[in-house]
C-alpha cells in the first residue's frame, strides 16, 4: 500500500497513518482487499464493516486458546421433581403451566440461595442444585437437608392456580465437575460421577414433599435431623443395594457438638484450661461474678472444653443457657433466643410425626399451648426481638 500524498511504501497493511508525512492511509477491507478513503466506515468493494472485520481478525487473532477446567471434589446433589408434573400439563393451559413453573422454580432457588446452594440447571418440573460447588463449605450436608426441609415447607404456602408438591433426593461423593460441551450460551458447567444419579434414584423413592438422603449425607450430618430408616434398597445402574433415610425433622439437640460428636472421647492436653474454668466456677458460686471467653481455630477443640465443664459440674446445682448464633446468612438477630424458645417449646406443643418449623410458634393457635414456664427465661430475649 502506497501513500496517496507522498507515494511512500507503507510496507504493513495495519498502519493508519504514513510513517513518511504522517497522512491517513486507505483502509484496505480484510475481506475483499479494497482500498477505501481513510474515514470510511463501510468497504466500497464489498458493503461490509470495516470495524466488523477488523475486529473478527482481531479477536481470532488474538483470543486465548481454550483451557479445560475441572476439578475435582466432594459434593453434595440435590435433586427436586414437581410431583404429578404430567397430568398437571394435560389439565392446564400452557401458559397457566409456565406461570405455575415458574413460581415453583423462583421458590426454589431462593430457598437454596438461604444456604448458599447453587442451581446448576432447571430441566422442566426437575431442578439439580449443587452444595460445595462454586463455593464450599464444612458443613454443605447439613445445608442441603435444610434448604430441602425449607422448600417443602415454601412450596406449601405457595399461592399457584395448582396446589404443587416436591420431591427431594439428596446424596453426597466425590465428582469431578468442570466444562463438558457447548460454546456460548450453550456452555455448560456439570458434574460426572455417581452421586447426581444417585440422588436422581433417591427423589424417585421419596413420598411428595418428602427428603431423602443417602447413606453418606446421613453419616455427614449425625444427629442433626429425626430419619426414617427406609431399609436396604435395590436401585437401577448400581451394583448393590443403598441404605436411604427419610428426613423427618431437625433433631431436639441444641448443640451441633453433640449431635455431630461424642463426648467419649478423652480431653487430652487441656488440664490447665479445665482447672481455669474450675476456678472461675467457684469464684462465680462464691457471688464473684466471671465471664470467661474461649476462642480459638476451628476444631480445635472449644465445644469439647465446654462439655468436658458442663461433665464436671454435673452433680453441683446450677442453670444452663445455651444460645448459638446460625451460620446461614440472611436470619434474623434474635435467633439464638428463637432457637431456645423452640426448644424449650418443643415437647409441649410439636404434634408427633410432624416437622413443624420455629416460624409456626407466631401463629395464636400454637401459643396456646405453649408452656410459659418452660419459657420463662428466654421471654426478655423475645421481648426485645423483631
Amino acid at each position: 500500500m502506497r501513500c496517496s500524498k507522498c507515494m511512500a511504501e507503507t510496507g504493513s497493511n495495519r498502519r493508519r497513518f504514513c510513517a513518511k508525512c504522517g497522512s491517513p492511509l486507505p483502509s484496505r477491507c480484510s475481506a475483499c482487499s479494497f482500498d477505501n478513503e481513510p474515514s470510511a466506515k463501510f468497504c466500497g468493494g464489498c458493503g461490509k464493516s470495516l470495524g466488523e472485520t477488523a475486529a473478527t481478525i482481531s479477536s481470532a487473532a488474538f483470543s486465548p486458546p481454550r483451557v479445560d477446567i475441572a476439578e475435582r471434589r466432594q459434593l453434595t446433589v440435590m435433586f427436586c421433581d414437581l410431583v404429578g408434573s404430567t397430568a398437571m400439563a394435560a389439565r392446564l393451559d400452557p401458559e397457566d403451566l409456565r406461570e405455575v413453573i415458574r413460581a415453583y422454580h423462583k421458590c426454589v432457588a431462593e430457598t437454596v440461595g438461604q444456604y448458599d446452594g447453587f442451581v446448576a440447571r432447571y430441566m422442566g418440573d426437575g431442578v439439580l442444585v449443587y452444595f460445595g460447588y462454586p463455593q464450599a463449605h464444612e458443613d454443605d450436608a447439613e445445608r442441603a437437608v435444610r434448604a430441602g426441609l425449607a422448600q417443602t415447607e415454601a412450596i406449601h404456602h405457595l399461592r399457584t392456580s395448582e396446589r404443587i408438591q416436591i420431591r427431594i433426593g439428596i446424596a453426597t461423593g466425590v465428582v469431578v465437575v468442570g466444562e463438558l460441551a457447548g460454546s456460548g450460551e450453550a456452555r455448560e458447567w456439570d458434574i460426572v460421577g455417581e452421586t447426581p444419579n444417585l440422588a436422581a434414584r433417591l427423589q424417585a423413592l421419596a413420598e411428595p414433599n418428602a427428603v431423602v438422603i443417602g447413606p453418606t449425607t446421613r453419616q455427614l450430618i449425625g444427629n442433626l435431623f429425626e430419619y426414617r430408616d427406609l431399609g436396604a434398597v435395590e436401585l437401577k445402574g448400581f451394583a448393590e443395594s443403598v441404605q436411604p433415610y427419610q428426613v423427618l425433622r431437625p433433631s431436639a439437640m441444641e448443640s451441633r457438638f453433640e449431635a455431630l460428636r461424642s463426648e467419649t472421647t478423652p480431653v487430652v492436653g487441656r488440664g490447665a484450661e479445665l482447672a481455669l474454668l474450675m476456678r472461675r466456677w467457684q469464684h462465680a458460686k462464691a457471688g464473684e461474678g466471671r465471664v470467661v471467653l474461649i476462642s480459638g481455630e476451628p476444631g480445635i477443640g472449644k465445644s469439647r472444653l465446654t462439655a468436658a465443664l458442663s461433665h464436671t459440674i454435673r452433680c453441683e446445682p446450677h442453670t444452663r443457657l445455651r444460645y448459638f448464633c446460625s451460620p446461614y446468612p440472611g436470619r434474623r438477630s434474635n435467633s439464638p433466643s428463637r432457637g431456645c424458645v423452640t426448644s424449650a417449646a418443643r415437647p409441649s406443643i410439636w404434634p408427633p410425626g410432624r416437622w413443624v418449623p420455629p416460624s409456626a410458634l407466631g401463629s395464636s393457635r400454637w401459643l396456646q399451648k405453649l408452656d410459659c414456664r418452660r419459657c420463662t427465661p428466654f421471654a426478655s430475649f423475645r421481648l426485645r426481638g423483631d
